[in-house]
């Protein structure tokens, strides 16, 4: 099983996605985490847009980076520019690299904008990590 942990800033939105649509799409060959450099609360809309597809992330919280300090990854992905450039240095880390997605709005408002763009965010995340591990995992 390949492992794999995603970080953003907050551990609200983005990488609280990733690692929902990853344990999802990949269960039975990849287990991924996530944490947060700054982390705060899981955002609403992002658990609202993953239920949608029916992923359920409810139970999610938000954890700090340093929880997975003594844990191997082969994998560690940064989400945003603040994570890629302030996450620490794991000890027998995989591969580290930088998949960036823009930062959908800091807010639970359920407004038809604000869960469009969340779903947009949704997408991308899940198009371009289906992609990516699918071609690391030979399966194209």
């Amino acid at each position: 099983m390949i492992k794999v942990l995603f970080l953003c800033t907050g551990n609200a939105c983005r990488s609280q996605m990733a690692e929902g649509l990853v344990n999802h799409d990949f269960a039975d060959r990849i287990r991924a985490c996530s944490a947060g450099t700054r982390p705060g609360r899981v955002s609403e809309l992002a658990a609202r847009v993953l239920a949608e597809i029916g992923i359920d992330i409810s139970s999610h919280s938000s954890k700090h980076v340093d929880t997975f300090a003594d844990r191997e990854f082969d994998y560690l992905i940064t989400l945003c520019g603040d994570a890629e450039q302030n996450c620490p240095h794991f000890p027998g880390q995989g591969k580290r690299l930088h998949l960036g997605f823009p930062d959908p709005p800091h807010t639970n408002e359920p407004s038809a904008e604000n869960l469009r763009i969340y779903r947009q965010t949704r997408d991308a995340i899940r198009t371009t990590l289906q992609d990516f591990f699918n071609k690391e995992l030979g399966m194209e």
